[in-house]
């Protein structure tokens, strides 16, 4: 087996971001997304948790490692962790500070919470001109439902994703798997963020950045989306089958699931060469792509025979002769262990100061100049209170009269 690389075994290279400053003010998955993103990109990204308790992941177990969350761990590695409470005048004070020398500032509570705090883009941007805000949030910031609190749940029904996902029209609803919205609106906010640095380039201004889960599912519905604005149907869910091509979807094999992608006529004249199969191209409901999509459910079932029949190792070896798009289904830890996520870097190490070396995931954007990558594993709670206070030109015993009114918490251990 392939052991996942440290970040010791790869040179430490600054990523595009290095010397841009981001705080990070969000909690479970979207917002901290996006300072992942930032982060891995080379951003100094300043975690203010919340006092008392931080992040709620930090309590989103089992599973941990050690003594620490592991949903926690793996987003926010990268990232160095204060705490503050902001419902204290000495919070708010020391969180303004650092809002004067921030570059952006990342939050996802509810409507207004930041506002009522005095703490809003409109009193920040008096502090700092430059400041971009960036605002993930169930919604958005406009319309009916922008003072509604906002779930990957929620947000992946009423986007029309969960109308397109599972196996037929007529059964239960499905979510994809994994939080979509929630991961790719902090993505989206990452996106809006460098993009309104790229403008503070030219300009010196600022902005609010303002995206939202619900928007983040829709993008997702582009293809379905396309059909229904030109059919004025709605599509329905079709398991893994594509909405515009065929064959595109999983088989059955002999033991398990291989997915081809034999989309465009010469791969599926070369599938049909691999499976022996060749009559079926001579077969008026699958001589084009047009026949095939009105015959999806009896070319399922012609291939599934033909599949059945062999092994997934087997067809795989076959088809990659001929370059026929194809692949396993492999579980998570499958997917951890096989060799093309081992090269890329997806799966990497980080020492963390408690629990020694702990897995994570790796960054998904390589840049050739200016690579970024995982450094620093999650914080510990309060970890870098003192240092990043300091580092604003508090001193210590300033830092400490903090600590001692209960304004932040500092992990000294």
């Amino acid at each position: 087996m392939n052991q996942p690389k440290l970040e010791s075994d790869f040179p430490k290279q600054r990523g595009p971001l290095q010397g841009v400053r981001v705080l990070e003010l969000a909690h479970i998955m979207a917002g901290p997304v996006c300072g992942l993103m930032l982060a891995d990109l080379g951003a100094d990204v300043i975690k203010v948790e919340k006092m008392p308790g931080g992040d709620d992941t930090r309590r989103m177990i089992p599973p941990m490692v050690g003594e620490e969350s592991a949903a926690f761990m793996m987003m926010n590695r990268n990232k160095r962790g204060i705490a503050v409470n902001l419902k204290q005048e000495q919070g708010k004070e020391i969180l303004r500070k650092l809002v004067a020398e921030a570059d952006v500032l990342i939050e996802n509570y509810r409507h207004d919470t930041m506002k009522k705090l005095g703490l809003g883009y409109d009193e920040l941007k008096q502090i700092n001109p430059g400041l971009v805000y960036c605002e993930i949030s169930g919604f958005g910031r406009s319309g009916p439902f922008m003072e509604q609190g906002g779930f990957d749940l929620i947000a992946q029904g009423m986007s029309g994703l969960m109308s397109i996902t599972g196996e037929e029209p007529g059964r239960s609803p499905v979510k994809v798997g994994a939080p979509l919205t929630d991961i790719t609106a902090g993505i989206l906010g990452a996106l809006g963020a460098v993009s309104a640095l790229h403008q503070r380039n030219a300009s010196g201004q600022g902005q609010k950045v303002d995206t939202s889960l619900f928007e983040a599912g829709i993008v997702h519905t582009y293809w379905q989306s396309a059909i229904c604005m030109a059919t004025g149907v709605s599509p329905g869910p079709m398991g893994s089958a594509h909405p515009l091509n065929a064959p595109y979807q999983t088989f059955r094999t002999r033991d398990g699931w291989i997915n081809v992608g034999a989309a465009n006529q010469r791969n599926w004249e070369r599938l049909l060469e691999v499976l022996g199969v060749p009559e079926m191209g001579s077969d008026p409901r699958f001589e084009d792509n047009h026949g095939r999509m009105d015959n999806l459910k009896p070319l399922e079932e012609e291939l599934n025979k033909v599949f059945e029949t062999r092994t997934t190792k087997e067809w795989l070896e076959r088809l990659a002769e001929v370059g026929v798009p194809s692949g396993p289904v492999l579980d998570i830890q499958e997917m951890h262990r096989h060799p093309q996520t081992q090269a890329r870097q997806m799966v990497t190490e980080v020492n963390h100061p408690t629990e020694g070396k702990v897995e994570t995931i790796g960054l998904p954007i390589k840049l050739s100049e200016t690579p970024g990558g995982v450094q620093r594993p999650s914080p510990l709670y309060g970890e870098h209170t003192r240092e990043v206070l300091l580092e604003s030109g508090y001193d210590e015993d300033k830092v400490s009269s903090f600590e001692n009114s209960g304004s932040i918490f500092c992990h000294d251990g």
